[in-house]
């Protein structure tokens, strides 16, 4: 399996989430609108070019222990990390 976001994964339950590509005015709330869609089982892999930790304690603090999130890639450019329901 890739670690980058070069290509989309839709198989196994692990969707893309570019936020690259989505307005910053827009980003938070399609951020938090695809987290909230997500089953147990299945993964949002999220890609950004900078590591959004404000980001990362809103959703923690919203979602608290329904959300786990694990760093795939962490690297300058380069943010992939794996957001998926608990089970």
């Amino acid at each position: 399996m890739t670690h980058d976001c070069s290509r989309p994964l839709v198989s196994g339950g692990v969707y893309p989430f570019d936020a690259r590509g989505v307005a910053k005015r827009f980003r938070h709330a399609a951020i938090f609108g695809a987290l909230d869609a997500l089953e147990p089982g299945e993964t949002m892999r999220f890609c950004n070019d900078h590591d959004p930790l404000p980001l990362l304690a809103q959703i923690d603090h919203f979602f608290g222990t329904r959300i786990q999130m694990a760093y795939v890639k962490r690297e300058p450019g380069e943010i992939v990390i794996d957001f998926f329901v608990a089970s």
